[in-house]
C-alpha cells in the first residue's frame, strides 16, 4: 500500500514537472537542437528567386562599401528594367537613408521609372526585441522611428523594415517579423508585390499576436542561385536572365558584417539577403511554422507522462522500457505528420518526462526488492542458517505475506527430559547456562541439515525440513539433526553432571507429511511456523520419547527403510483420531 502511494506521489510530480517544463520551456537549448533536426529540411529554392551578391568581386570593382555613390544602384535598376526582360521585384537589402547629394537623383529617376523596387527600411524599438525562453517572440512595445528610404526616394518606392530576431538561446534567426504596427517587412512586401504580379491573391500566412512566423526555411546558405552585382554591371549577365524573377540585392562578403546563425545548417551562417529570400519563398507558398501553445501542450504531456508513470510501476521492467519507447517513438512519429501543416510541437520534454518515469520505476521496483529482501532477512535469519537465509533472499518470486502454502515436510520436535527437577535446584542464572547450551546444540544440528528452526517452546524446540525452499532428502535429514542433537547430548549430559551433580536428556519425535507453512499471525506480528497434523502427530511423538529416545513415525520409516537402523515400537494412539499410528526408535548406528 505504501509503495502504491509513493508511485502516486512521484506520477504527479513527475506530471506537474511536465506541465512547468513544457510552459516555462526548460531545456528549450536542447529542444531546438531536435526541432532543427526535423523541421528544418531543405527543400527546393524556387529558381525564380535570385540573388544578386555585393561580393568581394564587387568591392574589388567598386571600392570599399561605405564609399559607393547611389550609382551602382541605379545602373543596375537600368539594365535589369530593359524592355520585356524586367524581373517581377528588384528589392535591395541595403539601408539607403541619408541623402548624398546630386548623385542620389539617378537613382531617384531610375526607381520613378519602375514600378518594381522595394528598397529596405529599419525600426528602431525604444528597447531591445528579446526572445522568450529561447523561442522568439518580439515583445509588444512601442516603435521608437522608422529609418526609411531618404527623402524623396520614400515616396515612390515601396520598402519594408529587415530587422531579423535573433534567439537568445544560439542567436539563430528562426522568427521573423511580417508587420508591426502598420509597418510592413522587407520580404512580406516583395511577395505581396509578386503576387500584385502574377495577379494572385493574398497570401495565407496568418502572422502572430506580435505580428510574426516562425520561418519555415527551404534552403542552407548558397542554396539559391546567386551571381556577382559585378558581373551584371560589366554585362556578363544578360539582363534577360533575370526576366520575370524576384532579384533580391545585399551584402554577400565576409566584412559586411550581415550574416546570422541559421537553424537549417547548425553552426553554419547565411547572409541577410539570403534569409529574406527564404522568407519570401515561404510567404508565396504560403509556408510558416506554427508553434503549438505551451499551455495545452503542457496539459496534454503532463497528463500522459501520469499515466505511463502509473502504468510503469505495476508493469515488469522491460515492459516498461517498451512503454517509454513506444512513447517517444509515437511523438516522432506525430511530430513527422505534424511537420507537413508545418505545426511545432517540444520535442524534448516528453521524451526525458517518460524517460524519468521509467527510471522511476526501476528504482522503485529495485527499491521495493531490496526492501522485501531485507523482510525476508529479519522474518527467516532467527530460523535457519545465514547461508539459508542469502539463498532466501535471492529468489524474486518469493513473496513474504500473512498466509501460507500447503506443503510436504518433515517435523522435528525436542524436548530436554529431566530439565524441571534440575532447574528446581539450581540457581536462575545456572538454569539459563544449562538451557542456552542445550539449545544451541539444537540450533546448530537443525541448521547443519538445512532445517529451518520454528521456535523455542520453554525447554523444547520445533524444526521443520523442506520449508521455506526445497530440500532434497528432507527426511532424511531431520533424523540426521536428531542423530547429531543425541550426539551432542551426550558431552553435555558428562558436563554437567560434574559441575551440578545432576544431568539431563532429550526426547525426540520426527514425522512427516502435508501442512500448511508459512507467516501466519497477525498484520502486527507474524511467525514462520508449520500447523496440521504431520505437526502435531510430531509432537506427540516426542512426548512419547524416553530419555535419550528418538522416535519417528510410519511416514518415516517408509521413506528411510534400509538407511537407518530402527526398532518397532509399537502403535501409539492419536488425540483426535479414531485409529493410531506405528512407530518406530532410532537406534545408533552409521547413517547411510
Amino acid at each position: 500500500m505504501k509503495k502504491n502511494r509513493y508511485n502516486k506521489i512521484a506520477a504527479v510530480i513527475l506530471a506537474v514537472l511536465t506541465f512547468l517544463g513544457e510552459y516555462f520551456q526548460w531545456f528549450s537549448s536542447q529542444n531546438l537542437i531536435l526541432q532543427d533536426a526535423v523541421y528544418q529540411r531543405e527543400g527546393r529554392p524556387d529558381p525564380s528567386i535570385k540573388i544578386i551578391a555585393i561580393d568581394e568581386k564587387t568591392l574589388d570593382l567598386l571600392g570599399q562599401f561605405e564609399t559607393w555613390t547611389r550609382e551602382p544602384y541605379a545602373q543596375l535598376i537600368e539594365q535589369l528594367n530593359q524592355g520585356e526582360n524586367a524581373p517581377k521585384v528588384i528589392a535591395f537589402d541595403i539601408l539607403l537613408v541619408s541623402e548624398k547629394g546630386e548623385e542620389d537623383q539617378r537613382l531617384v529617376e531610375a526607381c520613378r521609372e519602375s514600378s518594381n523596387v522595394v528598397m529596405a527600411s529599419n525600426l528602431v524599438f525604444s528597447t531591445k526585441i528579446e526572445t522568450d525562453g529561447g523561442v522568439s517572440h518580439a515583445n509588444p512595445l512601442h516603435i521608437d522611428m522608422v529609418e526609411t528610404p531618404f527623402g524623396e526616394l520614400s515616396e515612390i518606392v515601396k520598402y519594408g523594415f529587415v530587422n531579423t530576431v535573433q534567439d537568445s538561446t544560439d542567436n539563430s534567426v528562426r522568427y521573423t517579423l511580417l508587420e508591426r504596427e502598420g509597418y510592413q517587412s522587407f520580404a512580406s512586401v516583395i511577395a505581396q508585390m509578386a503576387r500584385e504580379e502574377e495577379e494572385d491573391g493574398a497570401g495565407a500566412v496568418v502572422p502572430d499576436a506580435n505580428g510574426g512566423i516562425f520561418i519555415d526555411y527551404t534552403g542552407g546558405p548558397n542554396s539559391y542561385e546567386t551571381l556577382s552585382m559585378a558581373d551584371v554591371l560589366e554585362g556578363k549577365i544578360p539582363a534577360a536572365a533575370f526576366k520575370d524573377s524576384i532579384v533580391l540585392v545585399g551584402a554577400h562578403a565576409a566584412g559586411m558584417g550581415d550574416s546570422y546563425f541559421v537553424p537549417v545548417e547548425r553552426g553554419s551562417q547565411m547572409y541577410g539577403v539570403e534569409i529574406h529570400a527564404n522568407i519570401v519563398q515561404s510567404l508565396l507558398e504560403d509556408r510558416s511554422l506554427t508553434n503549438v501553445d505551451r499551455g495545452w501542450n503542457g496539459i496534454v504531456y503532463g497528463l500522459l507522462v501520469l499515466a505511463a508513470a502509473l502504468v510503469m510501476a505495476r508493469i515488469k521492467i522491460w515492459l516498461g522500457f517498451l512503454l517509454a519507447a513506444g512513447g517517444i517513438g509515437a511523438q516522432y512519429l506525430l511530430t513527422l505528420k505534424l511537420d507537413e501543416q508545418g505545426i511545432v510541437i517540444n520535442m524534448i520534454m516528453l521524451p526525458l518526462a517518460l524517460g524519468a518515469a521509467f527510471i522511476w520505476s526501476v528504482a522503485s521496483k529495485y527499491a521495493a526488492e531490496a526492501l522485501q529482501k531485507r523482510k525476508i532477512m529479519h522474518a527467516f535469519q532467527k530460523y535457519v542458517a545465514p547461508q539459508v537465509v542469502e539463498e532466501i533472499s535471492k529468489k524474486h518470486d518469493y513473496q513474504l505475506k500473512l498466509g501460507g502454502e500447503k506443503r510436504h515436510i518433515a517435523v522435528l520436535f525436542v524436548d530436554i527430559r529431566g530439565f524441571t527437577p534440575l532447574s528446581e535446584a539450581l540457581k536462575p542464572e545456572e538454569v539459563v547456562e544449562i538451557l542456552n547450551e542445550y539449545l544451541s546444540l539444537v540450533t546448530k544440528a537443525i541448521f547443519k541439515n538445512g532445517g529451518t528452526l520454528d521456535k523455542f517452546i520453554g525447554d523444547a524446540a520445533m524444526a521443520v525440513f523442506n520449508a521455506p525452499f526445497d530440500s532434497e532428502d528432507y527426511v532424511y535429514k531431520a533424523v540426521c539433526a536428531a542423530k547429531d542433537i543425541a550426539a551432542g547430548s551426550q558431552s553435555i549430559a558428562e558436563k554437567f553432571m560434574e559441575r551440578f551433580g545432576k544431568t539431563v536428556s532429550y526426547g525426540i519425535g520426527v514425522n512427516c507429511g502435508d501442512a500448511v507453512v508459512g507467516n501466519i499471525g497477525s498484520d502486527f506480528r507474524m511467525d514462520y511456523t508449520a500447523i496440521g497434523d504431520t505437526v502435531n502427530t510430531a509432537a506427540r511423538l516426542e512426548a512419547n520419547a524416553k530419555a535419550g529416545q528418538i522416535l519417528i513415525s510410519e511416514f518415516v520409516y517408509e521413506r528411510l527403510k534400509g538407511r537407518i537402523q530402527v526398532r518397532e515400537i509399537g502403535e501409539i494412539p492419536l488425540k483426535g483420531k479414531s485409529q493410531g499410528i506405528m512407530v518406530y526408535a532410532v537406534e545408533e548406528g552409521e547413517q547411510i
